[in-house]
């Protein structure tokens, strides 16, 4: 009798802590779901739209009548963004350009915070600073007729391997018949001019085998994480217990692939540089390097430059060819899409030579069914999460260092006010007088502000040249016994939908 008294008095008292802590907020903070042991709202937030944490987010900002939503994830004071200007007005507040240290950051980064997207302050400002500096020179984020042209070789490549056949068992992984492998069909074009802007290096058709695999291993990363980071971001004790289950082998395997690739070419590079004579972004780093590997507060070395040639690399191996992939379905199911893309292509380009960027304001309609694209699905629903590197309000709400923000981006790009009929596909409203007007655009697929998507240009420009030229010398049709249209989209960091067939069927 005494023992089972002395058990539910300890009960009591736990429930008891568990209640107080559930519900217990910091000063001020805005309104939000409870917060478990360990995990904080992060069950919560999964158990609203375990397959879309936008769709979660956007329904627990339902159930408590809030556009910002305070919450913790795991012992991380969170704030996630459900509106559309205070998306905007985020994005541009300084004290809010942090990123998180996570587990996901480090584990791709030999276990430090290197890199790019996962770093901040003085560190990142350096190292970004400095790469766009040097990798515009070499034709990253601005017109350049060089880079242009790699791309529209690699373009006439993949296209030759359709129309004439494979030549290769990697090759044959690609094309059989008139059906093409989606997305990864695509990606030797983002991927060698990538390569070509840090190296002035491609890979000839014969290592594409290798560049199909560099792209299907960023896209296993890309699938194997959620938005939020996932629960290894709060026991990261998981990847030794249940590396499997939780995902992390998928995540390691799927970056090892980048890290290895960047990782041998700097050797290489390394082992001919010459500080005299310059050849490629990468030996404009390793001088800079040298040149400061004596100053005690340097950002520079050896695993950065792979580190930040993985994170311009790793968005061009996956990204663009994921919105493509979802363009070409759209196409599928709605075809009077591509008559009016035959016509404007035939039209402007002819089928004499490949559209070029110079065709670009001609072709209103082809560009406006890239912007809608990525309107329709939001490629990174929730961005990556920013951290406040100080204490701040948002909106009269007090916000202590260290909080991390989440923008809900689909709540901008699925807003009634802003597009009047959201979920209908309609690239005319980009579209005034015949000609594309970018004032229309209010969608932000790559981010706004100083964490502004770095490759926001090339990806425009090389989305265009290999939508472009698809369109002018093939028809995309569905793939006999395919599976159903719209494919279900798969949440990830990014937003995908299985890889497919489909045929491409030749125009002239």
């Amino acid at each position: 009798m005494i023992g089972a008294l002395i058990f539910f008095s300890v009960s009591v008292y736990f429930l008891v802590i568990f209640y107080k802590n559930a519900f217990k907020k910091l000063p001020n903070f805005p309104p939000g779901p409870p917060s478990l042991p360990v995990y904080g709202s992060y069950w919560i937030i999964l158990a609203a739209a375990k397959n879309n944490l936008a769709l979660a987010c956007k329904r627990i900002g339902s159930w408590y009548n809030t556009k910002i939503i305070g919450t913790f994830v795991g012992k991380i004071p969170t704030v996630i963004v459900n509106d559309p200007e205070l998306i905007r007005d985020m994005l541009h507040k300084p004290e809010l350009d942090g990123r998180m240290d996570i587990t996901l950051g480090r584990m791709r980064a030999y276990w430090k915070r290197l890199g790019l997207f996962f770093t901040d302050g003085f560190f990142w400002h350096v190292q970004r600073r400095f790469s766009l500096r040097y990798m515009r020179d070499y034709g990253f984020g601005r017109r350049d007729e060089t880079l242009e042209q790699v791309v529209e070789s690699e373009i006439k490549e993949i296209f030759d391997i359709r129309l004439n056949g494979p030549k290769n068992d990697a090759e044959k992984d690609m094309v059989k018949g008139d059906l093409v492998y989606m997305p990864h069909f695509l990606a030797t074009p983002f991927i060698n001019g990538i390569l070509h802007v840090v190296s002035r290096m491609t890979l000839p058709r014969e290592k594409y085998g290798y560049v199909w695999e560099l792209a299907k291993g960023t896209l296993l990363f890309q699938r194997s994480s959620n938005d939020l980071g996932g629960a290894l971001t709060f026991t990261p004790w998981l990847k030794d217990v249940m590396p499997n289950y939780s995902g992390y082998n998928d995540l390691k395997k799927g970056h090892q692939y980048l890290l290895d690739f960047f990782t041998n070419l700097v050797k290489e590079i390394m082992s001919t540089f010459d500080s005299s004579h310059p050849r490629h972004f990468l030996d404009e780093y390793i001088r800079q390097m040298k040149k400061e590997q004596n100053e005690k507060r340097s950002t520079y070395s050896v695993e950065q430059l792979i580190l930040t040639c993985v994170d311009y690399m790793f968005p061009a191996a996956t990204a663009p060819q994921a919105v493509l992939a979802m363009l070409l379905e759209r196409l599928v199911m709605q075809p009077e899409l591509q008559d009016r893309l035959h016509e404007e292509v035939d039209r402007v380009v002819g089928s004499g030579r490949l559209p070029n960027l110079d065709d670009k304001i001609k072709m209103p309609f082809t560009e406006a069914c890239i912007r809608e694209q990525m309107r329709m699905d939001t490629l990174v629903p929730l961005g990556v999460p920013h951290r406040a590197t100080e204490p701040t309000t948002f909106h009269g709400y007090n916000i202590p260092e260290g909080t991390m923000f989440t923008a809900n981006y689909p709540m901008l790009h699925k807003d009634e006010v802003i597009w009047g009929d959201p979920e209908v596909f309609r690239p005319d409203r980009f579209i005034v007088d015949g000609k594309l007007d970018v004032s229309k655009d209010k969608s932000l697929p790559f981010g706004a502000g100083r964490r502004l998507c770095a490759g926001e240009t090339y990806a425009r420009q090389t989305m265009f040249q290999v939508f472009a030229a698809l369109v002018q010398n093939f028809r995309v049709e569905r793939a006999p016994g395919s599976a159903p249209m719209p494919a279900p989209r798969m949440q990830g960091i990014i937003t995908t939908i299985p890889d497919y067939w489909i045929k491409l069927t030749p125009r002239h």
